[in-house]
């Protein structure tokens, strides 16, 4: 593992649906630092160590059905961030709703719908 850091924020859904989505995240970044825990907050994070090569740690997503949409951004290295964007995609039903690039940083939103 690298230092380098993925951060998902979690807009919408149930602290259920944010767990699920974390879970879908750790076959390819591993555990977070800790799971979504509060049942009131309207937006929760999750922080991820990122492997050097993402991509390589890659498993196949297990997602599920979500309860309401959820807003997800992905924010860390090029390759973190479209690690996640195509896991998230993989498990669940998403649109993309665009991305900004850094110079050594992205970020990205994908709307994931029940």
């Amino acid at each position: 593992m690298s230092d380098t850091q993925l951060t998902v924020t979690l807009d919408g859904g149930s602290i259920d649906d944010a767990r699920a989505i974390v879970r879908a995240l750790e076959g390819v970044f591993g555990p977070p630092g800790e799971l979504p825990a509060d049942e009131g907050a309207t937006v929760r994070t999750a922080t991820f160590d990122s492997p050097d090569d993402p991509r390589a740690a890659s498993a196949p997503a297990a997602g599920g059905t979500l309860s309401a949409p959820v807003t997800v951004t992905v924010q860390g290295t090029p390759q973190a961030v479209e690690a996640a964007s195509g896991t998230l995609s993989r498990a669940f039903t998403a649109r993309d709703e665009g991305a900004a690039a850094g110079d050594q940083e992205r970020e990205r939103q994908v709307l994931l719908v029940p």
